[in-house]
């Protein structure tokens, strides 16, 4: 089942001065479409309420709503999908568990990862990175910069594409370049001075 994958993602992350739902407030007003929710802190009754609560706002907006990893909590509250960033997830039994309604999105960091994700047939869409340093999610996987993306232009890819890890305004045209679907970025907007206009900016940059 082909499914509608946005462009441009907008993620949610932990702030000490603003809550997840501060955070998706501002970006959906300032026209983000489709919103991930990256919360890795709080127990399940926490998780359920707060993203109850996201749902409501981006229901009222009309984005779409991606919950990061707990895809185990996908029937308890009103999402259109998950994202799972365990590169060893068993994503045929998560796809039979969400049900094939819900948009499954996964991360690699490598083409041979990439590809692998594909041909489990499952899939909708590829977070794929890091291309640059990113603080929001600390790994040791290489850096792909631009060339890691130019990469799949030789590649049989077939499923969206969308670039993420320490993605800046300043990255965005010449990222798009390479042929990737769409990009997704947290820290570039949520620690910007202004999140509700760089979300527009972005937005700019991309159509």
């Amino acid at each position: 089942m082909k499914k509608y994958i946005s462009r441009f993602h907008y993620l949610t992350q932990d702030l000490p001065d603003r809550t997840h739902i501060e955070q998706v407030e501002t970006a959906c007003s300032a026209g983000a479409n489709w919103v991930q929710y990256r919360c890795l802190t709080k127990p399940d009754d926490e998780l359920i309420a707060e993203i109850s609560q996201i749902a409501g706002i981006c229901d009222d907006w009309g984005a779409t709503l991606i919950v990061t990893n707990h895809y185990h909590l996908i029937h308890k509250v009103d999402v259109q999908g998950v994202h799972i960033e365990d590169l060893d997830a068993d994503f045929a039994a998560i796809r039979n568990f969400i049900g094939e309604d819900k948009t499954l999105g996964v991360s690699a960091t490598n083409l041979t990862g990439l590809l692998k994700l594909q041909n489990t047939g499952v899939v909708d869409y590829c977070g794929y990175g890091p291309f640059a340093h990113t603080d929001t999610k600390p790994n040791d996987f290489p850096l792909l910069g631009f060339n890691g993306y130019r990469e799949l232009e030789k590649a049989p890819i077939d499923i969206p594409v969308i670039a993420v890890g320490g993605i800046q305004l300043k990255d965005v045209e010449q990222l798009l370049k390479t042929g990737i679907y769409g990009i997704a970025v947290s820290s570039a907007i949520n620690l910007s001075p202004s999140p509700a206009s760089m979300v527009k900016e972005f937005y700019r940059s991309m159509y």
